[in-house]
């Protein structure tokens, strides 16, 4: 019998593939704890379509996600360190302030977890931050860290 999974079946296959298993373990275990649905004309056209649709917007979003990527390459952020005699800084940047520099200076939400530093910036200057905004694109923002 064939079956489409409703939901990611251990040793069996992950939600939208099309099966075939035995009809006792479709009727006894999958379609009464509604893991799955029987892979009639119906339900397959539907899986096609809504295949058809996720691909639809996993595209739109990478294409959003290379547009903010190409906009953050231009800008930069200005974030202000607390800096003692000497030019000594005290404590480091955090990419939560990067992320509400963002926020209040460029208008972009950024997600403090997709925020990735290299070296942690304690020190006056231009600093290179990436940023995950899609799993293929990665932006640059230069991060501009200057005296309070």
């Amino acid at each position: 019998m064939k079956v489409i999974l409703l939901q990611d079946v251990k040793a069996l296959g992950k939600k939208g593939d099309l099966v075939e298993v035995n009809a006792g373990y479709a009727r006894n275990y999958i379609l009464p704890k509604k893991l799955g649905v029987e892979a009639t004309n119906k339900n397959v056209n539907d899986l096609k379509l809504q295949k058809a649709h996720q691909d639809k917007v996993a595209a739109e979003q990478l294409a959003a996600a290379k547009d903010l990527a190409a906009e953050l390459s231009d800008k930069s952020i200005e974030v202000k360190m607390k800096v003692g005699e000497g030019g000594k800084t005290f404590g480091a940047i955090s990419t939560k302030e990067i992320a509400a520099a963002a926020k209040d200076q460029l208008g972009y939400e950024l997600d403090k977890k997709k925020i990735s530093v290299d070296e942690a910036i304690k020190s006056l200057g231009v600093h290179n931050v990436k940023i995950k905004l899609h799993p293929k694109v990665t932006a640059t923002l230069k991060v501009k860290v200057t005296e309070k």
